[in-house]
């Protein structure tokens, strides 16, 4: 692979994480999550292997928000129509989300409660 090409790769990244953080609203909440987490480990003091929880759980959910926003996009790019199983691709993709959100912000608690009282 030729170097540019390479390079390249990553700026049309980048183009999809700021597009994402300046139409979608919840990834603008999810970055500000991100943000508020991360002051928080750093004023907490984290051990090693809750910074590797911490990082991997918001890695993950900016990563699965960015594929729910590109399959809301594909969808809507499929069909300008009300479909019922383009509702339901969306739906699960948004469900996925929930549920990986859910779990990040349980594993938190576990992580950051017990520092704090």
């Amino acid at each position: 692979m030729k170097l540019s090409r390479f390079l390249s790769s990553f700026r049309f990244a980048a183009q999809g994480i700021g597009t994402s953080i300046k139409r979608e609203q919840n990834m603008k909440v999810h970055a500000l999550s991100a943000v508020i987490v991360l002051i928080a480990a750093i004023w907490t003091g984290l051990d090693r292997t809750e910074w590797m929880l911490v990082i991997v759980l918001i890695g993950g959910m900016l990563a699965l928000e960015l594929v729910n926003s590109a399959l809301e996009r594909t969808v809507d790019l499929v069909t300008a129509e009300r479909h019922p199983l383009a509702k339901q691709a969306k739906d699960m993709a948004a469900g996925a989300v929930l549920v990986f959100a859910v779990t990040s912000a349980i594993i938190g608690l576990l992580i950051f409660l017990p520092k704090w009282f």
